[in-house]
């Protein structure tokens, strides 16, 4: 399970901005996560929850949004949405997957904190 390596990272890159940021009482953090990680939402926040446990991200919700794998052929000049493990290659002319456009994000979209003023 590679989501529990993930989450570490992840973690200590949010405490890094939380530290920084003169530590906001963090509510929700924004992850895209492509297909092609092969990383699982589910384990991934399953991973989070376990290891936030009693730190500064206790509670803290893990939002994932899902990017799909997209393929461009050139040979084609189209995009095709490969299906993963099963058929890698262009649909129409079997060319070999060589140009990745969506799948392969891991990243911090955005990281909600409260409001302290209000």
């Amino acid at each position: 399970m590679h989501e529990t390596d993930m989450t570490k990272a992840l973690i200590l890159t949010i405490k890094d901005w939380w530290q920084q940021e003169d530590c906001p009482q963090i509510e929700r953090v924004h992850l895209i996560v492509g297909r092609f990680t092969c990383v699982e939402p589910e384990s991934l926040r399953f991973a989070f929850d376990v290891q936030t446990r009693d730190s500064f991200l206790a509670g803290v919700s893990l939002q994932v949004q899902e990017t799909p794998l997209i393929a461009y052929c050139h040979h084609c000049q189209a995009e095709y949405e490969p299906q993963i493990g099963l058929q890698y290659s262009c649909p129409i002319c079997q060319s070999p997957m060589e140009d990745i456009r969506s799948g392969r994000e891991l990243k911090i979209d955005r990281i909600e904190y409260a409001d302290s003023s209000a």
